[in-house]
């Protein structure tokens, strides 16, 4: 039977720790936590739940840190979890059963909470953490596991709290740019760059290596689609709507399939018509085609997607768009189908026109 080990890095999370380790109690069989500095009980947390602790000197190399970390484990099978997560569900039978038969690595699916404007969005990544003895990280920042094998959704539920209202851009920008000395034409640190300058609000910089980015997509990165609708609303944001009808315009056909891709296109429509609606007023269609095609495809696990976009956000903003064109029975009937999966402002928005709740 595959035996399992639980495999961290950490630096001062005291206040996180014990979560996340007591979140895997009966789903691993060891523990190893790597710790890189820390000048808080972070040890003592790990030594008291029963962790193996390690010491490893910080190098800024992220991949060097979880690679010493791997090297200590003895298991089967790693899983490898930041402090500042923690398991909320997963089906030990299932993972026996994949772990037994090997052949690929195990990409779990982490949740977590964004805030955009007033309503916080709940976020679902999913990213290759169960790996067999033996296979290693490469990357100075944002590593990835190094390996061939396919990469097979597992069922772990994993929730992150580190990136909510907080801000990482002093730390990961400075990194990504030393990775990115190094290996000039990478899509994916432009694009995490891109990411981090605008978390900071430094759009000029974030826009520059979005446009890198985009130039550099082969379309074969699991990441591609989410660097156009990350793109996308900055340039919304930005106001710059001639660049964003070139981008939509472009056809990217591993586009489609994307949720949050014609969700964002919704958005981008709107705007576009609000900001020059003399000229461009006969693409009103388009929002309404937006959102229909959001709820053909439906949520996602394909690719790193926002809750809703498939499904009840894509209802309300349909719904919102049939309220400002006249038609309220369609927008009643949307709003409805919105709130029946507990849509607050769907809930809301009914009760304000008068139409109850469901």
């Amino acid at each position: 039977m595959s035996s399992l080990s639980l495999v961290m890095i950490v630096r001062n999370e005291a206040e996180h720790l014990a979560r996340c380790l007591e979140s895997v109690q009966g789903l691993i069989d060891h523990i190893v936590v790597t710790d890189t500095g820390s000048t808080d009980d972070t040890p003592a947390v790990a030594a008291a739940m029963g962790a193996q602790v390690v010491r490893f000197p910080w190098v800024d190399d992220f991949s060097a840190a979880r690679n010493f970390a791997l090297s200590c484990s003895k298991t089967d099978w790693n899983l490898i979890l930041d402090a500042d997560e923690y398991v909320v569900e997963y089906d030990k039978d299932s993972l026996k059963a994949f772990m037994s038969r090997g052949g690929a690595v195990g990409r779990i699916q982490i949740l977590s909470h964004t805030q955009s404007e007033d309503e916080v969005n709940e976020t679902r990544n999913y990213i290759t953490r169960l790996i067999p003895r033996g296979l290693r990280y490469k990357g100075r920042i944002h590593e990835q596991v190094v390996t061939d094998l396919p990469r097979v959704n597992v069922p772990i539920v994993v929730r992150h709290s580190g990136y909510f209202r907080r801000n990482k851009a002093e730390r990961n920008i400075p990194l990504l740019l030393k990775e990115l000395a190094s290996v000039e034409n990478d899509a994916y640190l432009h694009y995490q760059l891109a990411k981090e300058y605008a978390g900071i609000e430094n759009d000029t910089d974030s826009r520059l290596h979005y446009e890198k980015a985009v130039m550099l997509l082969t379309g074969r990165e699991r990441y591609a689609p989410n660097v156009i609708v990350d793109y996308l609303y900055l340039l919304i944001k930005l106001r710059d709507f001639e660049a964003g009808l070139d981008l939509i315009r472009h056809r990217y056909d591993w586009e489609d399939g994307f949720p949050d891709f014609h969700f964002a296109c919704g958005i981008f429509y709107r705007e576009l018509i609000l900001h020059d609606p003399g000229r461009y007023a006969s693409l009103l269609p388009m929002i309404e085609a937006s959102y229909w095609r959001c709820l053909e495809i439906g949520e996602t696990d394909r690719y790193d997607s926002v809750e809703g976009t498939g499904s009840y956000a894509a209802w309300y903003n349909l719904g919102n768009y049939y309220e400002v064109i006249g038609d309220l029975n369609k927008a009643i009937e949307c709003y409805r189908c919105s709130a029946n999966r507990q849509y607050k402002r769907a809930l809301r928005r009914l009760q304000e026109i008068g139409a109850g709740s469901v």
